[in-house]
């Protein structure tokens, strides 16, 4: 593998310099004011990118998954009942932690490359009038598949019950690169992490909690010690975390989130959306499907690009990095070996995609897949020449 290439996989994403020089600073007393220097202006910006006026910022030294795991231990007791659809990997994996902290979910299994059930959803929210179900689980963008769920509609579907569950949404790769409304979709914790959007090495977990999500940890029982928010609540009064903190990472954090804001939140999402639409029309040109059931549910940040039958998607990732020195991802789960994927978000431009795209197509011509060298290369071509990738600076 090269160091000079850039990664097309979803995670962790391709870093700018500045951000890794954010990063490598000299040690500092995590207990000085200097500290609150940092901390304070990076919960702030995720605040703002989380498109939030009230949520409470969280952000422990981990991933993904240790926010997943600080939503339900802070908000849940033992036994409580969850509502969770399984349509990829990590719908699955939060689903089973769920299990392991002795929570009742009622799974509701969807195919892998549809989006959440929001209907069915609606359904078994109104046929619960004791409210057992204390929380419903949504992952916004299925990395696994590359599938969008539509978070809006699941908030339609607790309000249409009348149903007071809280909500908990998975934004790890969909949160700083496509549109993420916490406060407008009723969002009572959102979990993200440092290595996808926010551009920075994987070591943060990024928690969103509403005012609804953090009275109900008042009353949580389930065991939580590194992942208290109430401990971590008292510290951030007093510019300090309970523990050690990542200090590097969150000067980074701090950096990232001046950078997106002044790139403008919608800049952001349109620079994704366009880079996707130049990979999905790379993926038509080739004449292949992504796994995604529907254009409504296609990801900006990832795409999941089924292979023929027969072939093993994996050996395309494989002879990427071996011949060629670049990183897709795998398919994962029920999707393993069936498809590969092109992670498009983070730090990426036009330019570099089409670098991915180009490599995507000689590692298929060199398996014998039936792809014409150039073709998905001149059709994003086609779609970045007509759709603007940054304004010019004399326009600015």
């Amino acid at each position: 593998m090269s160091f000079q290439n850039p990664v097309f996989i979803p995670g962790p994403t391709n870093i700018p310099e500045s951000l890794r020089k954010a990063c490598d600073m000299p040690a500092i007393d995590h207990r000085s004011p200097l500290f609150g220097q940092i901390l304070h202006p990076a919960r702030k910006g995720v605040r703002e990118i989380l498109k939030s006026a009230n949520a409470e910022i969280f952000i422990f030294p981990a991933t993904g998954t240790g926010g997943w795991e600080t939503a339900l231990t802070n908000c849940l007791s033992a036994g409580d009942k969850i509502l969770a659809a399984r349509n990829g990997m990590f719908s699955h994996r939060w689903i089973n932690m769920c299990e392991r902290h002795g929570l009742d979910v009622e799974v509701v299994e969807t195919p892998w490359g549809e989006g959440l059930p929001a209907a069915r959803y609606e359904e078994i929210l109104s046929a619960d009038p004791q409210h057992d179900i204390k929380a419903v689980l949504a992952t916004h963008n299925e990395t696994a598949t590359g599938v969008k769920s539509d978070i809006a509609a699941v908030r339609r579907a607790l309000d249409a019950a009348g149903h007071p569950a809280l909500l908990f949404v998975d934004g790890v790769s969909s949160i700083a690169s496509m549109d993420f409304r916490m406060d407008e979709w009723g969002v009572d914790v959102a979990v993200t992490g440092s290595q996808k959007g926010f551009m920075l090495s994987a070591g943060l977990a990024i928690v969103g909690f509403s005012p609804k999500a953090v009275e109900a940890s008042q009353n949580a029982a389930l065991p939580r010690t590194f992942f208290d928010i109430a401990d971590m609540r008292a510290g951030y009064a007093n510019s300090a975390y309970p523990y050690t903190p990542a200090v590097g990472l969150l000067n980074g954090l701090n950096e990232a989130c001046t950078m997106l804001l002044n790139e403008g939140l919608e800049n952001v999402f349109a620079r994704h959306h366009r880079i996707a639409e130049g990979v999905r029309a790379a993926v038509r040109a080739w004449g292949l499907d992504l796994c995604a059931a529907d254009p409504s549910l296609y990801s900006d940040t990832v795409s999941a690009i089924r292979t023929p039958e027969g072939f093993n998607a994996t050996d395309i990732v494989t002879h990427a990095a071996s011949k060629y020195g670049v990183a897709f991802g795998v398919g994962l789960g029920e999707v393993a070996g069936k498809v590969f994927r092109i992670g498009h978000l983070g730090s990426l431009t036009d330019v570099m995609a089409l670098s991915g795209i180009a490599t995507a197509e000689m590692c298929m011509a060199d398996l014998g897949l039936d792809i014409t060298l150039g073709s998905g290369v001149a059709a994003a071509q086609d779609y970045y020449r007509g759709n603007t990738a940054v304004p010019r600076q004399d326009a600015a």
